[in-house]
């Protein structure tokens, strides 16, 4: 089956989730592609999709499912077209976080109104800080479940001192209340809305990213794998500039440069006649052994 183009009609952005585990970060991106699918703007995404946590992919136990790799999804915006990090709560894939929260334009911050900020929720705002990721937006999440509205303010209170405490500005940070769980139960109703103001704050919120289209190609390789019968793709990031079918780039890094030619870009699996610094891309590379690239 021949695979679908990718149609760039709208401003791409890069964003994802952060926050504690269990506080409902891959509950809330599977939302999200729920309520936007439910206007036409996405393809819906099941949690476990999301959640990719199989026994292939690492641990899990009986109770918990743990998000171990990143995992892309992508979803519109009335405006904007967006790739979206699910991104690890976990505190051993810190490292996972690193190279999916580098990548963002900003970040959701998910945390439970039940629990409040927990210690991941602080390590997540100082990493966020630490990696350049410059606006936050916070989705207090199972806020159905807290019988005091008194509680969720103050659990507001304190998340936005926590930001302020890390330099984000906490008192302009658009908080949106909601339960991702009752957003995908009911998708184009009232369980939806919080999902509908959070990409209205995004939208609003986050400035459109500046993109070094112009200066020469980087893409920083962040995983390589080949394709039985077609070659290796390398993934990652275009920093800047911008790459097409048939054109010539150079692979450096640990060992010896070396010159190839791309056969094809991909983004979401879909193919791209271009890739643009922003963009979150596959690249099959001619004539390239995966152990050649590090």
């Amino acid at each position: 089956m021949a695979k679908e183009k990718f149609e760039r009609t709208k401003l791409h952005v890069n964003v994802g989730t952060i926050g504690h585990v269990d506080h409902g970060k891959t509950t809330l991106t599977a939302a999200i592609t729920s309520v936007m699918a439910a206007k036409g703007l996405a393809k819906y995404i099941p949690y476990d999709e999301v959640a990719k946590a199989s026994a292939a992919q690492g641990r899990r136990d009986d109770t918990k499912i743990l998000t171990i790799a990143t995992s892309h999804v992508e979803y519109q915006s009335e405006k904007r077209h967006y790739a979206h990090v699910d991104c690890p709560g976990h505190a051993d894939y810190v490292k996972n976080m690193i190279t999916g929260a580098a990548q963002m334009d900003g970040a959701v911050l998910v945390v439970s109104a039940v629990d409040g900020p927990m210690p991941q929720t602080r390590e997540h705002i100082l990493l966020a800080r630490q990696v350049g990721v410059p606006y936050i937006v916070v989705f207090l999440n199972k806020v159905d479940v807290v019988e005091d509205p008194e509680m969720v303010d103050l659990v507001e209170e304190e998340v936005r001192d926590l930001l302020k405490k890390y330099e984000f500005p906490g008192d302009k940070t658009p908080v949106i209340r909601g339960s991702a769980l009752k957003a995908i139960q009911d998708p184009g109703g009232e369980g939806g809305k919080p999902i509908v103001e959070l990409m209205e704050a995004l939208d609003s919120y986050i400035p459109d990213p500046k993109r070094d289209i112009d200066k020469p190609f980087i893409l920083a390789v962040e995983d390589v794998f080949s394709i039985t019968g077609r070659g290796t793709v390398v993934t990652g990031r275009i920093e800047r500039g911008k790459v097409k079918v048939n054109e010539e780039v150079e692979i450096v890094g640990l060992k010896d440069t070396q010159k190839t030619v791309v056969t094809g870009v991909e983004m979401f699996r879909k193919l791209l006649d271009e890739g643009q610094a922003g963009d979150n891309v596959g690249l099959l590379l001619r004539g390239i052994d995966k152990e050649a690239v590090e």
